[in-house]
C-alpha cells in the first residue's frame, strides 16, 4: 500500500519534530518546509496528500499559503496556530482550509484530525458512479464535483462542495451543527461548531443571488441548517 504523504510547514524545528514522529509512527511519510515560500514549492513539487499548516510563517504567511494553494487544489489543509483568537481560526476557514487545530494539541486529537480529512478525500475519489442533483438553477454533479448555475461553474472547496452535496441531497431534513460536524467533517469534532456556520456562509456567498436572503441553504434558528425542500 503507497504510504499517504503529509507535508507538514511550522518554522519551530520542535514542533515539526513532534508532527513528523506521531504521523511517521501511524505510518504515514512527512515532508517538511519552515516557511511560506518553501511551503509552496513543496507543494507544487511533491504533491502531497494533506497539509498541516503554521500561521505564524517567514516569508508568507500561513494565510497568504493557504489562499495560493485554493487557487489551484483542493489538498486538505489543516491549520495550525498557537493563537486563542476567533478570528484567526475563521480566516483560516474562509480562505479554504478544511480545519485547524490549536496549539498545544494532543498526539490523539491531531490522528483524529489527519485521518478523518484523509478518509473524506479517499471516499470522495473512490466515486465511480456518476450522480447529478438538480436543485432550482443549480445542477450538482457528483462526481465531477462541480456545481453550475446555467454554463456557469461555481468554484468551491472540496468541504464547501461536501456540505452542500450533503444538504441537498436530504433537502428538507434539519441537521444540527454537531450532526453536520460529524456527517461531513467525518469525526467527533472538539466542541467547536463554528467551522459550520462559516462554511456555510462562505456557501451562501457564492450559491445564493442574495446571501442575506437565502433560497437553497436555510437556517432553522436554535436548531442547525437545512436545503429548501421546495428545490
Amino acid at each position: 500500500m503507497v504510504k499517504r504523504k503529509i507535508l507538514i510547514v511550522d518554522d519551530e524545528k520542535n514542533i515539526v519534530d513532534i508532527l513528523k514522529f506521531n504521523l511517521n509512527k501511524e505510518g504515514f511519510d512527512t515532508i517538511e518546509a519552515y516557511d511560506g515560500r518553501q511551503a509552496l514549492e513543496m507543494v507544487e513539487r511533491e504533491n502531497p496528500d494533506l497539509i498541516l499548516l503554521d500561521i505564524m510563517l517567514p516569508e508568507y504567511d500561513g494565510f497568504t499559503v493557504c489562499k495560493r494553494i485554493r487557487q489551484t487544489m483542493n489538498t486538505p489543509i489543516i491549520m495550525l496556530t498557537a493563537r486563542e483568537e476567533e478570528v484567526d481560526k475563521v480566516l483560516g476557514l474562509e480562505l479554504g482550509a478544511d480545519d485547524y487545530i490549536t496549539k498545544p494539541f494532543s498526539p490523539r486529537e491531531l490522528m483524529a484530525r489527519v485521518k478523518a480529512n484523509l478518509r473524506r478525500m479517499s471516499e470522495d475519489v473512490q466515486k465511480t458512479q456518476g450522480e447529478i442533483l438538480k436543485c432550482g438553477d443549480l445542477t450538482i454533479d457528483i462526481n465531477r464535483y462541480e456545481i453550475k448555475r446555467g454554463d456557469e461553474i461555481i468554484e468551491l472547496t472540496l468541504r464547501e462542495f461536501e456540505l452542500v452535496k450533503f444538504l441537498a441531497a436530504q433537502r428538507g431534513q434539519i441537521f444540527s451543527r454537531e450532526s453536520l460536524l460529524e456527517k461531513v467533517w467525518g469525526y467527533e469534532y472538539y466542541g467547536d461548531v463554528r467551522t459550520v456556520d462559516v462554511t456555510v456562509r462562505r456557501l451562501r456567498e457564492k450559491l445564493e443571488r442574495m446571501p442575506s436572503k437565502p433560497e437553497y441553504i436555510l437556517t432553522k434558528r436554535g436548531v442547525g441548517y437545512y436545503f429548501n425542500p421546495t428545490f
